[in-house]
């Protein structure tokens, strides 16, 4: 046995260490999970918490639901309407054209005489006082006009060099 330590100890000291190391750090490991089965931490929760959960997002989610179809009803409703006011425009251009007239000119009518039974019903939207990005007076051909940069090409032709 002393003649096995003296050539082999240090090696077994060695593998001795290593091993410890291993098993501390699996330890580690395996105590840092919060449960070794999946279901394990649903299963600590009390059933009737699981269930009322449940029944509120099923709740939410009907919720939801009624209000995309309230929203997809009215959608339509709009769609089914501006479909009738475009079939009524073209029966009356197909008359004026009948009758010879302009049909142009009962069109603009027909479509401000919408707009502005349309902006009666909605809330019109005010629109916020843009200023223009440069004057008025802005040509960018002149090299005049709110530009900072004033170099201009010197002329063509042979006029000074050799």
């Amino acid at each position: 046995v002393g003649s096995v330590l003296s050539s082999y100890g240090w090696y077994m000291l060695l593998a001795v260490v290593a091993v410890y190391l291993l098993v501390q750090k699996v330890s580690r490991s395996l105590a840092a999970r919060p449960s070794a089965r999946p279901g394990a931490a649903e299963a600590a929760e009390e059933p009737d918490v699981v269930v009322r959960r449940q029944e509120a997002l099923a709740a939410a989610r009907l919720r939801m639901q009624e209000e995309l179809n309230a929203q997809a009803e009215k959608y339509k409703e709009k769609q089914r309407q501006l479909e009738e006011e475009r079939r009524r425009q073209k029966i009356a251009m197909w008359e004026s054209m009948q009758e010879g007239k302009s049909y142009k000119g009962n069109l603009k009518l027909n479509q401000q005489e919408v707009e502005s039974g349309a902006s009666a019903s909605a809330v019109p939207k005010s629109k916020p006082n843009k200023k223009p990005l440069r004057g008025g007076g802005y040509n960018p051909l002149s090299g005049e006009g709110g530009g900072t940069c004033s170099w201009r090409p010197g002329r063509r032709g042979p006029s000074a060099g050799g």
